[in-house]
């Protein structure tokens, strides 16, 4: 999930440098959603792992 945000981030950048404004902020809103999900996924994972015992790697 974190490949597609960075994807997202990239297709945001280009489309600001070449000036199209509404794919390039679209994009970036996408790629903005999809980060906070991986982060509350990822932190999901952490807590789980936590409350079953096992240690951190």
């Amino acid at each position: 999930m974190l490949g597609w945000a960075l994807t997202f981030l990239v297709v945001a950048i280009v489309a600001g440098v070449f000036g199209f404004g509404g794919i390039a902020s679209a994009s970036a809103g996408i790629a903005q959603i999809l980060f906070f999900i991986f982060i509350v996924l990822f932190l999901l994972a952490m807590v789980a792992r936590a409350v079953r015992g096992k240690p951190p790697v």
